[in-house]
């Protein structure tokens, strides 16, 4: 199948023909569509007779062209209803039947230049289709945020994460505004589930895409300004898989400059070697990782609530455990060579050595963050036996 994407340069083309090119390379099998596809890219600079071309043999259009903030209101029309018209007239002379996907906008019944222009193009669009017999998908996006949008220019979301990542201000008239927001990745796959459904005639259009957000503008700017303290504390948020929230971090940290990119850690460096705690959660605990040095043992501590599980990453270890009302002690050699977890239960006194010739490098999880007031730490040493 031949694949016409017009605006192959705009945000939503980009993440589209992305996509596309990983399933005709064969890195991503899961659509479960056929693999044999070949790419037109179409835009502006190229001229239309290559678009004529592209015309005569496509199987299907994706138009994605669009013209958001012209100079001049008149270029509203001119760029989202002349170049359709181009296209449509194309496809008749060659008599190509293909399938088109159209992305008009939520704005197609405000009365704007803009969404007349829209409308105008889905009007254009549903009498070819009923002429031309030919299945057409109109689909009125809402606020389409993600990687690679552009900031002030159509989003908010890519205009607030832009400015936000680089100390810039920004403006929000109204923080009580709720917006419907649509993500990148939402809107890709379902336009590439549309390859399968070609053949569909019976299509009520106009279209919106099946799962979208309504947000509050002020939600927006606070999640992304708590994005932004979390490099700092460490505080990652609690994150549902395809959540506003996770999709919204996502973005943010796409837009964040590449020379800030890597941020340091304090490490709290001392003769045994060093600690350093790497991330923090309200729902799920902490992160970090120690540092020991040859010949050093860390530890020699229980816990009444806190557990912990200790993961050698590279070097050699003894990790030893013992229940604090027992005598019987628990070794478990543990090494970067076979990655294993060993569990630290409450109410355990445990310790780590370090028995190679190398620095040990152990990551830790506990289940909840230390916290000075209470640190439910208390020191005993593992070999000493007997009830205490």
């Amino acid at each position: 199948m031949k694949i016409l994407v017009v605006g192959a340069k705009g945000f939503i083309a980009k993440n589209l023909v992305a996509t596309l090119e990983n399933i005709i390379s064969g890195k991503d099998k899961s659509y479960h569509i056929p693999e044999d596809m070949v790419l037109y890219l179409y835009s502006r600079e190229m001229g239309k007779e290559a678009l004529r071309k592209f015309c005569r043999d496509c199987g299907f259009v994706f138009y994605l062209a669009g013209v958001n903030r012209p100079v001049n209101p008149h270029e509203y029309m001119e760029g989202n209803v002349e170049l359709l018209k181009f296209i449509l007239d194309g496809l008749r002379s060659y008599n190509n039947r293909c399938p088109i996907m159209y992305a008009s906008s939520v704005q197609a019944d405000m009365d704007n230049e803009y969404g007349r222009s829209k409308k105008e193009g889905e009007r254009l669009l549903l009498e070819y289709s009923k002429k031309a017999g030919v299945p057409v998908y109109v689909y009125r996006l809402a606020n389409v945020f993600g990687k690679w949008s552009r900031p002030n220019y159509n989003s908010a979301v890519a205009t607030f994460c832009y400015n936000l990542a680089r100390d810039l201000p920004i403006w929000v008239d109204d923080p009580e505004k709720e917006i419907t927001l649509v993500y990148i990745d939402d809107v890709v796959r379902e336009l590439v589930e549309l390859l399968r459904a070609n053949n569909i005639k019976d299509i009520k259009n106009p279209l919106t895409m099946r799962r979208t957000y309504t947000v509050r503008l002020n939600r927006i700017v606070g999640l992304i300004e708590e994005f932004k303290i979390s490099r700092g504390n460490k505080q990652i948020s609690n994150m549902v898989p395809e959540s506003f929230e996770q999709r919204l971090y996502s973005t943010y940290l796409s837009f964040l400059p590449e020379d800030k990119l890597k941020h340091p850690y304090a490490m709290n460096n001392d003769q045994r070697g060093s600690f350093t705690e790497l991330f923090r959660t309200n729902e799920r605990g902490q992160i970090s990782v120690i540092i020991t040095r040859p010949g050093i043992t860390r530890g020699e501590h229980w816990h009444h609530t806190k557990n912990e599980k200790f993961v050698v990453v590279s070097g050699s270890g003894l990790i030893r455990l013992r229940r604090i009302d027992s005598s019987q002690v628990w070794d478990f050699p543990v090494s970067g060579k076979k990655i294993e977890a060993v569990d630290i239960p409450p109410g355990y006194t445990h310790s780590i050595k370090n028995i190679g010739s190398d620095d040990l490098v152990t990551i830790v999880w506990a289940n909840e963050n230390f916290e000075e007031e209470r640190p439910d730490t208390y020191f005993m040493k593992v070999e000493e036996g007997g009830k205490q």
